[in-house]
């Protein structure tokens, strides 16, 4: 046994001492990928292969804390029921010794190959003692990965105005008869950019040029490029560190955000729009995406956010996936809807129809903490609707979603939700004919709001008390409720 395949051996001997006592505590996630013990972060490796659908995740097996990182590792068949496999990289090498960083996957000669930076710190300064290097693994049966004698491809970053250490996350994918790949960077002066590079056969890569770079506040390095084509327009979505807070958006620690634009691939120039976020909520970063047997553009990201308190880290774990989006683009905006294989976890479902209210209420049978709601309502008089979820008895602890028809502003407050972070975000939405439309999935300790059919979505991590199941509505005036739907959803993660 190599050494890679004795540190994944030993990485999880120490996941099965906790992996139990974490799938029973009353915040595991039910039906979004989490770690089976201890810390997860970005999604890697977004790909389909041999008909199924592979997701690999940054994971430090050893501690609920950020260290030196893994590759953790789970495959579907169809996006909703997933299968935990064996860890695929483990910092082995000594150009990976201190973490194989996030990157992506392809499909090459009926082979997975995994696509990665390898980290190693130069010094006590994370920030400025780093050497940063793109390496290969490869996989015939996509669950065993060996590293490539080759490694690292590519061994420095290009000269000119590139900083020559922060230099990663790869994410390629092929066209023509090359394969290109969009790494994340920042100038010397630490201002955000992304490089194009290419190659003929995923081993010799040619850099092509600084592919895009910010202006303004764009932030300082621009993490997780991941760049395609989705109905005809050029996307580059991406995760810009470092964004001042502008009115009510950027006000996470770091950002999550697309542009559209137009790839020059012989220039290796991409012209683009203005930032837009992918996410209005406070858990979202590093989104990644695939292509999928169905031609969908499909979407997942960390649902958490760096230096956030996590209340799990007490109980031997910490992050998630998010639920997989489907991306689409209309007017000139991305929307992401959830992936409608969900339905399948479907039970127990209430319906109300034509319902006018006025004040607070109360629904028999729309109440719980892991499910799926779907809500369309016409604001009729009301200057005001909300619902208060996760309540307890009291009403003294809830997750509370304010629409504010006078200001156009959804408002997700966690001020009361229980244990963790508070603090409210705000997403600007319009009324459709008066009308908003609302899907959420709420999960044990997690909830995603899709607003106006997937126009908007805002995502957080809450940790309220397991008894605290309570579902309220509330307005100001009359509304309608021209549709409530709620289902129970069942557990699909082994």
């Amino acid at each position: 046994m190599n050494k890679h395949q004795e540190m994944i051996e030993k990485a999880h001997e120490e996941l099965n001492k906790y992996k139990k006592s974490v799938s029973d505590h009353e915040w595991s996630l039910q039906y979004h990928v989490m770690p089976q013990a201890n810390w997860m972060n970005d999604p890697n490796g977004f790909s389909m292969f041999n008909g199924e659908y592979h997701l690999f995740y940054q994971h430090h097996p050893y501690s609920p804390e950020w260290g030196p990182m893994y590759w953790g590792h789970v495959k579907s068949k169809d996006l909703v029921h997933w299968e935990h496999l064996p860890i695929a990289l483990a910092p082995s090498e000594p150009y990976d010794i201190d973490g194989c960083f996030s990157g992506s996957a392809i499909e090459k000669d009926e082979k997975l190959f995994l696509f990665y930076t390898g980290n190693r710190w130069t010094g006590p300064d994370q920030d400025k003692d780093l050497k940063q290097v793109q390496c290969l693994a490869v996989s015939d049966d996509g669950i065993h990965f060996e590293k490539i004698a080759e490694n690292p491809v590519i061994e420095a970053a290009p000269s000119g105005d590139i900083h020559p250490f922060h230099f990663r996350d790869p994410k390629v994918w092929k066209e023509g008869d090359y394969y290109y790949c969009v790494l994340g960077s920042q100038t010397k002066e630490r201002i955000g950019q992304a490089l194009l590079y290419r190659s003929p056969d995923l081993l010799k890569w040619e850099f092509v040029n600084v592919m895009a770079r910010g202006t303004g506040n764009m932030g300082y390095m621009w993490e997780c490029p991941d760049l395609f084509s989705l109905s005809g327009q050029d996307v580059l979505v991406m995760s810009p560190q470092g964004v001042k807070p502008e009115g009510d958006i950027y006000h996470n620690l770091h950002q999550s955000v697309y542009v559209l634009g137009k790839l020059d691939l012989q220039q290796g120039k991409f012209q683009f729009d203005q930032f837009q976020l992918l996410d209005y909520g406070f858990d979202f970063y590093a989104p990644q995406t695939t292509v999928d047997h169905l031609g969908r553009r499909v979407l997942v990201g960390w649902m958490a956010m760096w230096e956030s308190e996590m209340p799990e880290q007490e109980h031997d774990w910490a992050g998630a996936i998010t639920i997989p989006r489907i991306m689409s683009i209309e007017e000139h905006r991305v929307k992401c809807v959830p992936a409608p294989e969900l339905e399948t976890l479907r039970f127990n479902q209430v319906s109300y129809s034509n319902v006018l209210m006025d004040g607070s209420r109360i629904f028999e049978g729309v109440d719980g903490d892991c499910l799926e709601l779907n809500v369309l309502l016409d604001m009729k008089q009301a200057s005001q609707f909300g619902i208060n979820l996760r309540m307890d008895t009291a009403s003294t602890e809830k997750t509370v979603l304010t629409f504010d028809c006078q200001n156009q502003k959804l408002t997700l407050n966690r001020d009361y939700s229980g244990k963790g972070p508070g603090g409210e975000r705000k997403a600007p939405v319009e009324l459709n004919k008066g009308k908003l439309q609302l899907t959420l999935f709420l999960d044990k300790s997690s909830l995603e709001v899709f607003i106006q059919n997937g126009e908007k979505v805002m995502t957080a991590r809450i940790y309220p008390d397991e008894h605290s199941k309570g579902i309220e509505f509330f307005s100001d005036g009359e509304v309608e409720l021209l549709k409530l739907d709620k289902w129970s959803l069942r557990r699909s993660i082994s």
